[in-house]
């Protein structure tokens, strides 16, 4: 066997043997990251929020018209033909 292949066996990098060292890896890099993170303040929250909603009603409305347009279309195509 080569370096490469004793390297490859160690318990902290293959097998079950290796989950609690990557487990507590995993959560040590996340808690540095999490200190990374730059967490917007209450008023921007509220804000971002507000505008969230008001986008989500808007776009409703919106697409409720357009769907109210074409089904009325569509059924005055279905109603010409079925006269004929």
């Amino acid at each position: 066997m080569d370096a490469n292949t004793t390297e490859l066996t160690t318990p902290q990098q293959t097998g079950i043997a290796s989950w609690p060292h990557r487990i507590k890896e995993y959560y040590s890099d996340l808690k540095t990251e999490m200190r990374r993170v730059s967490w917007p303040t209450w008023d921007t929250v509220r804000a971002t929020t507000g505008v969230v909603i008001a986008s989500v009603f808007a776009f409703a409305i919106y697409f409720a018209l357009i769907d109210l347009a074409i089904s009325r279309f569509v059924t005055k195509v279905f109603e010409t033909f079925a006269k004929h």
